[in-house]
């Protein structure tokens, strides 16, 4: 009798099988929502709605965005993780995902093994400015006015253990110089700071602080990737302005589940990769200030793992902590 059983359970499970092979073939049958960890209007939330709205035409069915603002993330990232990874709720993320194991203590996920790196979709490099009235022109010129007079100077970002406060440590850290840091819930905030003369410096990404450059409002010294945008093509990074090796970039990406069956994480990524090639979203991009980038599932996996060490080492070098 148990031996029948056993033969029942092995039958069952094996017709289930296909079954399922079936269910990911047929995939999406109902709408899929991509949940975002910021407010409508910031750039995650852009290129989520970009994205959607393509999935929308290439899958057939609605792809809905969801905003879930607020604790630094883990909301958002909660929201999809207590779903069914089916495949029917993901995440458009910036690269606060890989800061978060750092900043907090205790985060209710494992970033590494419960989510799964669909796409990387795009990249944006903050670019250093400064207040023409501060006297310099170029990055060597700010540390050299930052060496003489130690401790003296400040900058200002999007808060503790935002990206515009990492790269800011990452660049006094690369630089031997000090600087006071004065957080803000925005970048915006800490731009209309260095506009008013208040702070010395700020980190914000390139479209940001384009029209302030180009009305000579600001000075920009430095880009902080490892080429130049065209959006600021006489702008040099900085490390053409000496600081060898360094690059930091904003990140944007797509996320899901990582029990996804991977029939389904592939269609979404194949579906990404066929959505960013199009001319047309190459020159939304751009004229969002990013640059369009190429890497998918296992190698984008691999490459969350890399900056996961990277941003922690730039989290432990600023002391923040989050909680």
């Amino acid at each position: 009798m148990l031996k029948n059983a056993l033969l029942l359970i092995a039958s069952l499970a094996a017709a289930a099988v296909p079954s399922a092979q079936a269910d990911d073939a047929k995939y999406p049958t109902h709408p899929i929502k991509i949940v975002v960890p910021f407010s409508a209007g910031a750039l995650t939330d852009t290129l989520a709605r970009v994205y959607a709205d393509q999935l929308t035409k290439r899958l057939g069915q609605p792809v809905i965005v969801e905003n879930r603002p607020g604790s630094g993330g883990i909301s958002a990232m909660m929201t999809m993780l207590n779903a069914p990874p089916d495949g029917y709720t993901l995440q458009m993320v910036s690269s606060a995902h890989t800061v978060n194991p750092t900043l907090f203590t205790k985060l209710p996920y494992d970033t590494l093994k419960d989510v799964s790196g669909v796409a990387l979709i795009a990249s944006s490099p903050t670019v250093a400015v400064v207040n023409p009235k501060l006297g310099v022109k170029t990055l060597p010129e700010f540390i050299k006015l930052a060496k003489s007079k130690p401790g003296s100077m400040n900058y200002g970002s999007a808060g503790l253990g935002s990206s515009t406060h990492l790269v800011a440590e990452y660049l006094r850290k690369e630089a031997g110089i000090q600087m006071t840091h004065v957080p803000y819930k925005g970048v915006q905030e800490a731009v209309t700071e260095v506009l008013a003369g208040r702070i010395d410096i700020a980190f914000p990404p390139v479209a940001l602080a384009l029209p302030q450059v180009k009305a000579g409002s600001l000075v920009a010294i430095a880009q902080t990737g490892a080429q130049r945008s065209p959006m600021l093509p006489d702008v040099p990074t900085a490390q053409e302005a000496g600081l060898k090796g360094f690059d930091y970039s904003i990140w944007y990406a797509l996320l899901a589940p990582s029990k996804t069956p991977k029939p389904i994480l592939q269609r979404l990524a194949k579906e990404v990769k066929e959505i960013s090639a199009m001319p047309e979203i190459r020159e939304k991009l751009s004229l969002q200030g990013v640059v369009p980038q190429d890497l998918y599932l296992d190698d984008f996996d691999r490459f969350i793992r890399k900056d996961v060490e990277k941003q922690g080492a730039l989290v432990k070098l600023s002391g923040a902590r989050a909680d």
